[in-house]
């Protein structure tokens, strides 16, 4: 039997190559036929996912709630010293100087990344903006998100921080952060399905012993990760709890 592997969309486009090389190597740690199906979008996933056709998911926090309690998904692993957080940034020219300079109307640049989005808005509310009075610029991309903002099409733009941090230092120099989220919770997870649950423990093993390998490590690297920790479900609910909350 043949098990589907698949990753949140908004991972970093330089990590593409990465996350097949991981799906060959834990093909063969774990005498499994995986194969890596990935999804232009987060509404194309979250389809194969209510129809039962994924198995592993490198899953964003937003997501988790609807695995776990809909989907019998349970943690694994998630990326060592890792976390979610978002970051607010403005053309390097523009006069907003704090997040309290915005006014209703102001227009705000994002991608569908579902919970960067979120921890974004809250972290707008001090301009007193919502959904509700803002002009959205849905993006595909965290450079098309720059784009606007370079090229004056939007006053204001949500990135995930890894994202951002990655942009080329000519880009970076353009633009100017307002502020950056320090929650330091939530975090993408590698999330095991219902078919996979008979080898839940051997995966776990294989995981968090992979920087100890030298091939485990290269792969490692090619992710940008240091290693992966353990994910108890006790944490998971934490998490999934929190972003409920974030969501209200």
């Amino acid at each position: 039997m043949t098990f589907k592997f698949t990753v949140s969309p908004d991972f970093t486009p330089d990590h593409l190559s990465g996350w097949y090389i991981f799906n060959t190597w834990l093909q063969r740690q774990t005498d499994s036929a995986i194969h890596l199906e990935m999804y232009d979008d987060f509404q194309l996933q979250r389809e194969a996912i209510a129809h039962d056709q994924i198995d592993l998911i490198y899953a964003n926090p937003f997501d988790a709630a609807m695995l776990v309690r809909e989907k019998g998904f349970m943690p694994l692993v998630k990326p060592q010293g890792e976390s979610d957080e978002a970051i607010i940034a403005v053309n390097a020219d523009s006069a907003i100087q704090c997040v309290t300079d915005l006014k209703p109307g102001t227009r705000v640049s994002y991608t569908d990344d579902p919970d960067v989005r979120l921890m974004g808005m809250i972290m707008l509310e001090p301009g007193d903006l919502d959904v509700g009075n803002i002009q959205g610029v849905p993006c595909d991309t965290y450079i098309l998100v720059a784009k606007h903002l370079l090229q004056g099409d939007a006053d204001v733009g949500i990135f995930l921080a890894e994202a951002y941090d990655d942009l080329s230092e000519m880009i970076k120099k353009r633009l100017r952060i307002l502020v950056r989220s320090q929650i330091g919770v939530i975090h993408h997870s590698l999330m095991i399905g219902p078919k996979l649950k008979d080898k839940k423990e051997l995966f776990e093993k294989c995981l968090l012993k992979m920087v100890e390998e030298t091939k485990g490590a290269g792969v490692l690297e090619s992710l940008g990760f240091k290693g992966w920790e353990k994910v108890d479900e006790e944490e998971m609910e934490f998490m999934i709890d929190l972003m409920d909350t974030l969501n209200v």
